[in-house]
């Protein structure tokens, strides 16, 4: 039925979110593959990046400022024991391997918990000195991409404020600023905070705007700006570090088939800084996670969709979530398990990891009854180096089901789950159980006393 509704418009008039211009194409499905095809066909090679007119490094800016006496950088130190990578364009890239500051992501933290968890667990098993505070604030990069409502003055500030705590973290155990380096957990983060750097590197107007910001808040450094000399996420110190964590490797993985999922805003969000390997799929692909499954001895698959969104697309899942759900399943998780037979999707970004997961239940009340384990890089390599599949890696948080994962690992996931109602039985019971001193947790504020003057 049709007619006109009380706010004036057609009874059946949609509300996307998106504008009058967003129309149905109504495309056969033919002619839908044809319109795609190109991705398939061209887009399959790394030289659809290089191609393009090269940007200049914003380093070199960044050097500059710092030469000028208008910014302080905050460096990467040889006790930070950094590993170089070629990045796209193959400059050299540095990557702090310990005493790490975790910038952590309320999306990993409140639906992947077993996401951070297992990166604090690898890095307790490899003796990595880090430190994991709460005096830190999500991004905003949300709020910015999904509603249009943020500003670049506002993501420069929580970039430059969150950034600034990482080096003055130190202080509250005695430690000089720039003992800890900022390590990135979420995607979206990673890319906005490399772009908003750059902003913040061309643009003095900016940087004045925001530097009375950073007053206010009592977070310059000898009255300047702090920018960091690396914008660092996660998964490259997992990759950096992808051979001892293979040595601490119990279970044999060799009969895994994988599926990699590139986060966008990792490697095409400021491409130019994207970690590549000439030995990793012939250096057509993002090195990230790829060369860590790699190094854990899965087979890697290959599979024509690699390029594509997972469907997250921020404005996507808030204002058309059935487009959302359709491309996860449809693009991503039907080319994965019908032309690649993936046991495992492994990806390296909060969004994705989410999105492919949760999603996969809708298909079925369209007959597309898809099954696939989707967990992050850390979550598989700590699963395979004998962490506890749902006390550290926590599947059960997943809607995606792993059990079958589990299985063709040798894994006895029943009696890890017997193993874990106990363990449940106990904290209820009061029983306290950290991988981290929760006294360290808070290193300013009223009340903070240093670690050692504790009980």
């Amino acid at each position: 039925m049709t007619g006109t509704n009380d706010n004036g418009g057609s009874d059946n008039e949609r509300f996307t979110g998106h504008g009058s211009e967003w129309t149905d194409s109504n495309l056969t499905s033919h002619e839908a593959k044809v319109a795609t095809a190109w991705v398939e066909q061209k887009i399959d090679k790394r030289s659809m990046l290089t191609n393009k007119d090269r940007v200049k490094d914003v380093r070199d800016i960044m050097w500059q400022l710092e030469k000028d006496g208008e910014i302080v950088v905050h460096r990467i130190k040889d006790e930070h024991k950094a590993k170089t990578v070629k990045t796209l364009y193959g400059w050299d890239k540095r990557i702090p391997t310990t005493q790490l500051w975790h910038h952590k992501s309320c999306g990993q933290c409140g639906n992947i918990p077993g996401y951070p968890v297992s990166l604090l667990w690898l890095q307790n098993e490899l003796g990595i000195e880090y430190l994991d505070e709460t005096d830190q604030t999500s991004c905003t990069a949300w709020n910015y991409h999904g509603s249009g409502i943020g500003n670049i003055e506002s993501l420069a500030a929580v970039f430059l404020r969150n950034f600034h705590q990482a080096y003055v973290s130190g202080l509250a155990e005695g430690k000089e600023a720039g003992h800890y380096y900022p390590l990135v957990h979420c995607g979206t983060s990673f890319g906005n905070y490399k772009e908003v750097r750059g902003y913040l590197m061309h643009s003095a107007e900016l940087r004045e705007r925001v530097k009375k910001i950073l007053g206010k808040l009592d977070r310059l450094v000898d009255g300047k700006l702090l920018i960091p000399e690396e914008v660092v996420h996660y998964s490259e110190w997992a990759h950096v570090m992808r051979g001892e964590i293979a040595n601490r490797q119990e279970i044999d993985a060799s009969q895994i088939r994988a599926t990699i999922h590139p986060a966008c805003h990792v490697y095409k969000m400021v491409p130019e800084d994207a970690i590549y390997d000439d030995d990793i799929l012939e250096g057509n692909r993002v090195a990230v996670s790829t060369g860590l499954i790699e190094a854990l001895g899965a087979q890697v698959i290959d599979y024509k969709t690699w390029y594509d969104c997972c469907g997250f697309g921020f404005r996507h899942i808030i204002s058309e979530r059935e487009f959302t759900r359709s491309f996860a399943i449809d693009r991503k998780i039907k080319v994965a398990v019908e032309e690649a037979q993936s046991d495992v999707m492994v990806g390296h970004d909060t969004g994705c990891i989410t999105t492919l997961d949760k999603n996969q239940w809708i298909g079925k009340a369209d007959g597309k009854n898809f099954e696939l384990p989707i967990l992050a890089d850390v979550q598989f390599a700590a699963l395979v180096c004998g962490a506890h599949p749902y006390k550290i890696v926590q599947t059960h948080w997943h809607a995606s089901p792993t059990e079958m994962l589990m299985e063709k690992l040798g894994i006895d996931w029943r009696a890890k789950k017997e193993e874990f109602e106990e363990y449940l039985k106990e904290v209820e019971a009061g029983k306290q159980d950290q991988l981290y001193d929760p006294r360290r947790m808070i290193t300013s504020g009223p009340g903070y006393k240093l670690i050692d003057a504790r009980s």
